[in-house]
């Protein structure tokens, strides 16, 4: 457990999106962040239906296209080229914000500079390097049925970013549901942090060490295994 290097032996984005995509339950709704949460879509399991979301409108859209084979009037949220499935929609941005806060995405996964133990999000910053402004992430983790957060554990720094208190901006009051992170799968309940998951190479008091707010355990905490070749 004393060789465990924090910097070195965490998860890499991929291998979070890879554990975060082994929850999406088949036959859902769910919107997929800019940036590191669209990589959630790559893994999607075998034989699992999940209708993907974007808030510029479109409803169904599929995976992206080969290089060179891009239309442009087919973009995400995050200005990415995509490709539609069948049955996919086009619709109004005012509709698609409509989805959002009338509770008809059943999940939304986001990134965040840090996650209250009471579920608080913060994912935007003001600033020269921050996020400009809060944008649609405010709507949908309080529209969505349940949000999701992919991040690291820690900050480039190595300070702790799932915390007793936000200290930045917050997107939303409460409304984190599960957070996966580089080091643990970890569930946000009566305001706790309760720890389902962990890297077996990494001992709680070590984990606990490098999170800002107390880890409950429920029952036996499993182990966070990710296939090598991710």
């Amino acid at each position: 457990m004393s060789d465990f290097n924090l910097m070195e032996d965490k998860l890499p984005n991929a291998k979070i999106a890879w554990r975060a995509a082994q929850d999406l339950s088949d036959g859902s709704y769910v919107n997929l962040g800019i940036g590191f949460p669209e990589m959630i879509a790559k893994f999607q399991p075998e034989g699992r239906a999940v209708t993907y979301h974007t808030e510029n409108g479109v409803l169904g859209f599929g995976k992206a296209p080969d290089i060179g084979d891009e239309d442009w009037d087919l973009i995400n949220a995050g200005k990415k080229a995509i490709t539609l499935n069948q049955g996919a929609s086009l619709f109004h941005h005012a509709d698609s914000f409509a989805m959002v806060r009338g509770g008809h995405l059943d999940l939304a996964v986001l990134g965040a500079y840090q996650v209250a133990q009471n579920g608080d999000l913060a994912n935007w910053s003001v600033g020269a390097k921050g996020v400009p402004a809060v944008g649609g992430a405010m709507d949908l983790v309080h529209g969505a049925k349940n949000v999701a957060i992919v991040t690291d554990h820690v900050t480039k720094r190595g300070e702790p970013k799932l915390l007793e208190r936000c200290t930045l901006p917050l997107t939303g009051i409460g409304c984190v549901t599960r957070i996966y992170s580089s080091l643990a799968v970890i569930d946000v309940v009566d305001a706790h942090f309760v720890l389902r998951e962990k890297l077996p190479e990494i001992s709680i008091d070590q984990l606990q060490s490098v999170t800002g707010a107390e880890l409950h355990l429920d029952g036996n905490v499993g182990d966070l295994i990710v296939p090598e070749d991710i």
